[in-house]
């Protein structure tokens, strides 16, 4: 049985929040920056974030060329440019809210690389009108003049983004979780929820023995929703896998680059170099929510780390790691209702440190509504 002093301080909310990533963060951050006298709570079923919230490359970017191309045949054009919209107001209220300098965001620009002619070559200047109210200038552009100062032997045609950027994804979950807790907001981490039960007044939501009660809660669990929620929304998991390196000699990278239709991605850390991808070797083995690192994949990275980003050089794999992510029928968020009293902000498409602000801003209003 729990006390009065304990019920009233810590596990009665007006809106409690599941999951302490970016997502659930920026959504209890929204809330409190909008009604200060809220009571809002976060659990987190981990001691430190569970999917890919810190698990990921530190990528503050919002597409390639050939993903966005993608995007519009799933998406339709209209919805390719809301979507990268929706991934630049996150990142503008990421930077606004804890300052650049604090998550060490890094506007060096982004590159595609392409290993043979392709289509997307002729759809550059296309590209750039579709998104033309997004910026100013032009986005893409084609740089092969730099192939050679990337030292990429291998690289046909080099696609430059202007615009994307890098930032250090544990010192953003650091200053978010210290922004919130300056707001007021209660953080309970190692509480696994293992249930959510909604009633006329508002939801008990179960968690370790304990019941928390709450007017309304928004669900930011991203790939791991599914345990919560079973068929309410349409989610796959996806594994991806990491690394961080030591080159022999010093990095000739600068910024981030992407390549096969955005499945591989690396980028340089104050010496290092930082590359993942390779899901779509495997995609039936990495719709997981299960960590660990698959073999085959691991095996290609290695490859294309030789042959392709540091030729003809020694190197040290320092780390490897994986994160936890989540896709549907297409890169569009999930952001609605569930019931009267829930609400899911989820399944940001490998894009969650981009867009995982205003998906939180939009959950947010829709919680209020």
């Amino acid at each position: 049985m729990n006390s009065l002093w304990e019920k009233q301080s810590f596990l009665t909310s007006d809106i409690l929040i599941i999951g302490a990533g970016i997502t659930g963060l920026s959504t209890a951050a929204s809330l409190k920056e909008n009604h200060p006298s809220l009571k809002v709570s976060v659990l987190e079923r981990g001691i430190l974030p569970s999917g890919a919230s810190t698990k990921n490359a530190g990528f503050a970017c919002f597409g390639s060329v050939t993903e966005l191309l993608n995007d519009i045949e799933s998406l339709g054009e209209e919805g390719m440019a809301k979507l990268v919209e929706q991934r630049i107001k996150g990142l503008e209220k990421t930077s606004n809210r804890l300052k650049a300098q604090n998550i060490d965001l890094q506007i060096k620009g982004g590159y595609e690389l392409l290993f043979a002619d392709h289509s997307a070559l002729n759809q550059l200047d296309h590209v750039n009108q579709l998104l033309q109210h997004q910026f100013k200038n032009p986005i893409y552009k084609l740089s092969n003049h730099k192939i050679t100062d990337f030292g990429f032997d291998q690289t046909k045609h080099l696609i430059e983004n202007q615009y994307e950027g890098q930032l250090d994804t544990g010192k953003l979950i650091s200053s978010l979780w210290s922004y919130c807790s300056g707001l007021g907001v209660k953080v309970f981490t190692g509480a696994s929820v293992t249930g959510i039960l909604e009633d006329n007044t508002g939801v008990n939501i179960f968690c370790g023995g304990l019941t928390f009660r709450a007017k309304k809660v928004g669900v930011c669990t991203n790939a791991f929703s599914k345990d919560l929620l079973k068929d309410e929304v349409d989610l796959k998991p996806g594994r991806g896998m990491v690394m961080s390196v030591l080159p022999e000699k010093q990095l000739k990278i600068n910024g981030t680059f992407h390549y096969d239709d955005g499945y591989y991605y690396f980028r340089d850390y104050y010496g290092k170099l930082i590359f993942g991808g390779g899901r779509n070797l495997d995609l039936d083995q990495e719709a997981t929510t299960e960590f660990g690192i698959n073999e085959k994949i691991q095996n290609k990275l290695i490859d294309d780390l030789e042959n392709i980003i540091l030729p003809n050089q020694n190197y040290k794999v320092e780390n490897t790691w994986s994160g936890i992510m989540a896709f549907g029928q297409n890169k569009s968020p999930i952001i609605k209702k569930v019931s009267d009293n829930i609400a899911v902000g989820v399944r940001l498409g490998g894009m969650g440190v981009a867009i995982g602000s205003q998906v939180g801003d939009e959950l947010a209003q829709l919680l209020m509504n």
